[in-house]
């Protein structure tokens, strides 16, 4: 009895460490119908399995998103989308549990997470984390991590790749930009300034060639 809850107790820092596994990976090849562009994204799309999230919504989501980014000369090169099964604690984004699934399923970065909903406080339906504000959390730098209850999902995903590609949190009170502090539909432009930092710091953290 003794021997056998040791070895429990044993397993448990390597179930701990594995949270999750990989159902599916699929390649998603670049829109044809968007302009042609000097600069090339590629991005992981990680779905949790019973989060609430359907493939094809994200698709469209992440076709808009890009279609927002290509004003500053932006394209996708193509995206990888990953079908994650996790126990239920690990569908809500929270900082210490994602750090742990971010972990035990290492994706390509930039990684937008699908998620159910969020336990961190204050709450924001959409989270972007850069290089500047993961010194604390490195398996959560250039991700991404939208909710549900996302509004203007495809202008809301572009406000947040922005962030990680600028890495910067700064907002913009710009009438209809895109880093106004709250989406809109309207809200899609970027100034000179914005798309060359944008580029720049992108470039300089590999995130876009």
């Amino acid at each position: 009895m003794l021997r056998t809850l040791l070895l429990a107790l044993a397993c448990l820092p390597a179930l701990a460490q594995e949270p999750a596994f990989i159902l599916e990976r699929r390649e998603i090849a670049a829109p044809s119908a968007l302009p042609a562009a000097s600069l090339k994204l590629r991005l992981s799309l990680a779905l949790l399995e019973d989060a609430g999230w359907e493939a094809e919504r994200v698709l469209d989501a992440v076709r808009e998103a890009i279609a927002v980014l290509a004003q500053c000369d932006i394209a996708l090169e193509g995206a990888e989308l990953v079908r994650i099964r996790a126990p239920v604690r690990y569908h809500d984004f929270l900082t210490p549990l994602s750090r742990r699934l971010a972990a035990a399923v290492p994706l390509a970065r930039p990684a937008i997470w699908f998620v159910r909903d969020t336990g961190q406080r204050p709450a924001f339906d959409a989270e972007a984390i850069g290089r500047s504000n993961s010194r604390t959390r490195p398996e959560l730098a250039d991700t991404v991590w939208v909710t549900r209850g996302t509004r203007d999902l495809g202008i809301a995903i572009a406000h947040e790749l922005a962030h990680v590609l600028m890495d910067s949190g700064e907002h913009s009170d710009e009438p209809d930009n895109l880093m106004r502090e709250e989406t809109a539909p309207g809200s899609t432009q970027l100034s000179p300034a914005q798309c060359r930092r944008m580029q720049d710091t992108a470039r300089e953290n590999g995130l876009l060639r």
